[in-house]
């Protein structure tokens, strides 16, 4: 079984493709269990944020995994296989691990270096342990790739690239509106985008700020954080806010549009000789496209306003190929450890057939020789467990170091062949494995003491 990922991006697609293909709650979930329920899928999981919809699977036939994940995608958007096929991108292997670490990174953000796909990498992992979809690949590749997205934002700079495109936003909105500092600023939403915003409006000097959120409490929690005049309503009173506003900022990720042209016009957006900017910093958009034929108001959303390779110039080229050394390095170290790894359940195997081989023999003996008392069976049994033990430690010792190269997975198969273990012994051991991580504490027990057995 090998990890694959199929999906499409702010890079491959059009933002009107990546609208249609988004997902999100009961489709997300119908889509995640399609997925798995494939006949060639062993696991799943489904990143789906702002700027691309990616499927990560864990299939044992390569083009019946991509070809079954293209026709899902294809039928949950709408949108035609060819039409969808030409704006897929395909990572199997190596390159999907590569590709995973480099996207929890930022690497593959439309905003270069950006924090909040960790959450939403972090949501899509939660989501498929919830429903049952992940195993033991997904959830290594996944989990290590929080840690190496935790890591090249703790290392680098990378993460300053976010701030440079709401700060060029903001420029576009000072063109229209004049100087930040006289600006009445409503800004939707409460996550890492819309908290830049009002920062960077906060060190503008604006007016004042006021946040709408769904949650209220973060919302409290963003119009606290401002040092310019700032408070919190909840989202469904926002068009009571629309009137007095001359700058607002949405990014709430909510699939569907927050704000219409016809919402607006009824609040006397664009019927008051007001001049008004939008910045939409959402994908799919949260504001209709149309609002820009109310007069006196300015849209602009992400596409509009800078491209990945201008966010990455804007931050340096010395901090995104610092993060390219950190997922290089940590792509090779998650292969090496998952290659060894991938031997273990076999060392287990082989060491619960030979001690059952001695069990069996040691019950023989003492069939055959009942007068031999208590003490003498014990020094018996534990010389023999004694000469198993060394005589399985060098060839254990060496699969484990062996299996850490390409193609190491073929030395487990030999100590397989050599030894006539059953196949489905080491399978049994990684689903016991598996299970064990899902009871929480005492599966860590556990499973520390196979890797034991298994050294």
């Amino acid at each position: 079984m090998s990890v694959l990922v199929v999906g499409l991006s702010h890079r491959s697609a059009p933002v009107a493709m990546l609208e249609r293909a988004a997902v999100t709650g009961d489709d997300l979930v119908k889509l995640l269990h399609e997925v798995h329920d494939g006949v060639h899928v062993g696991e799943a999981a489904i990143v789906s944020t702002c700027n691309r919809v990616e499927v990560y699977a864990v299939v044992d036939k390569f083009h019946g995994g991509v070809s079954a994940i293209s026709d899902l995608l294809s039928r949950h958007s709408g949108i035609p296989l060819d039409d969808l096929a030409r704006h897929l991108y395909v990572h199997y292997e190596d390159r999907a691990v590569q590709h995973a670490f480099s996207v929890a990174c930022g690497l593959e953000s439309m905003v270069v270096g950006e924090g909040q796909i960790l959450g939403q990498l972090r949501q899509a992992f939660r989501l498929a342990q919830e429903r049952g979809t992940l195993g033991r690949v997904l959830h290594d590749v996944l989990q290590h790739a929080l840690r190496v997205g935790k890591r090249a934002h703790h290392e680098t700079g990378i993460d300053k690239a976010g701030a440079s495109l709401v700060s060029v936003g903001l420029d576009v909105a000072a063109a229209h509106l004049g100087p930040l500092d006289r600006v009445r600023a409503l800004v939707v939403g409460a996550g890492s985008m819309s908290g830049l915003a009002v920062a960077t409006l906060s060190r503008a000097g604006a007016r004042e700020i006021v946040v709408a959120n769904r949650t209220y409490d973060r919302a409290v929690r963003l119009a606290e954080s401002a040092s310019v005049p700032a408070r919190a309503v909840e989202l469904w009173t926002v068009d009571a806010e629309l009137a007095d506003a001359d700058l607002i900022v949405s990014c709430t990720g909510a699939g569907g549009l927050v704000l219409t042209a016809e919402q607006l016009a009824a609040r006397g957006v664009g019927g008051d000789g007001r001049r008004r900017f939008f910045l939409d910093l959402a994908l799919p958009h949260d504001i209709d496209r149309s609002v820009r034929d109310l007069p006196g108001v300015e849209l602009a959303g992400l596409d509009d306003l800078r491209t990945a390779q201008e966010a990455a110039d804007a931050i340096g080229p010395e901090a995104v190929e610092a993060v390219r050394r950190i997922v290089m390095d940590e792509v090779a170290a998650f292969l090496d450890a998952a290659r060894a790894a991938s031997v273990a359940p076999t060392v287990v195997a082989l060491r619960s057939k030979a001690a059952e081989v001695v069990d069996a023999e040691l019950a023989r003996l003492s069939g055959r020789l009942p007068e031999l008392d208590e003490r003498a069976r014990k020094e018996i049994a534990q010389t023999v467990r004694r000469v198993v033990d060394k005589l399985l430690h060098a060839p254990t010792v060496r699969v484990k170091e062996l299996a850490s190269a390409p193609g190491g997975d073929t030395y487990a198969e030999a100590l397989r062949e050599l030894f006539d273990l059953d196949p489905k012994a080491p399978e049994a051991v990684q689903r016991a494995d598996i299970h064990g991580d899902a009871a929480g504490s005492s599966s860590r027990k556990g499973t520390a003491d196979m890797n034991r057995e298994a050294r």
